[in-house]
């Protein structure tokens, strides 16, 4: 179920977003964030944080940054290397964390060429 909506979110980011206006009023874009509820939390914690941010993606909202909230740490990494970090995680809470792209992950880097 999670493979599958993670291809949902993956046409649209690669075929139907760039039709649209890019008119998401937070950063990360709505997307992005769906993409990273759903590949770091419960499905009913994802689903229900997705909602909530796209249902507070209009004009009646200030928007502005708002990274998604990691609710369990699970995994242990075994290799730390800033190209095998996809995600930063940032303390938030006690056992809460802000969930932050790294941009360097497979060579990705804004920094070479």
């Amino acid at each position: 179920m999670r493979r599958f909506l993670l291809k949902i979110l993956s046409f649209y980011q690669k075929i139907l977003s760039p039709l649209s206006f890019g008119s998401c009023r937070y950063y990360p874009s709505c997307s992005n964030y769906a993409k990273l509820q759903f590949e770091n939390n419960p499905l009913l914690t994802a689903f229900y944080n997705t909602f909530t941010r796209i249902a507070s993606c209009n004009q009646l909202f200030e928007g502005g940054i708002d990274y998604p909230v990691l609710y369990k740490l699970e995994k242990n990494p075994s290799k730390l290397d800033t190209k095998s970090i996809k995600y930063w995680l940032v303390p938030n809470k006690k056992n809460r964390f802000y969930i932050v792209e790294n941009y360097l992950f497979k060579g990705r880097s804004c920094l070479t060429k």
